[in-house]
């Protein structure tokens, strides 16, 4: 029994300014984002807002700012831990989610 496998996150450097903005230009993806400003939440947790979202459409979603660098999505014992990577996401974009998520 293998347990939970390892995902791949890119390094933001190696993420292109186009990636990162169509990840965000989802309001679905955004809305996740949103949701991890305040600190990681399990799998299940996120994207709490509209739970008649099918768990394919969910995992795509998470693939799409886990690819563009936004989030890390990494086991935690039989779940899977979310989290925003705000500092690295500020330090390649500087300014770029605060203009995006706008005043909290």
């Amino acid at each position: 029994m293998s347990g939970t496998p390892e995902l791949v996150h890119p390094d933001l450097g190696d993420v292109a300014l186009t990636d990162v903005l169509f990840a965000l230009s989802d309001p679905a993806r955004l809305q996740i984002v949103r949701d991890l400003v305040d600190g990681p939440l399990e799998m299940a947790q996120c994207g709490a807002t509209n739970p008649a979202l099918p768990k394919s459409t969910k995992s795509h979603l998470m693939k799409v700012l886990r690819e563009a660098g936004l989030i890390r999505n990494e086991p935690h014992g039989r779940q899977r831990l979310v989290s925003l990577r705000r500092d690295e996401v500020d330090a390649a974009f500087p300014g770029l989610l605060d203009s995006v998520l706008g005043p909290r």
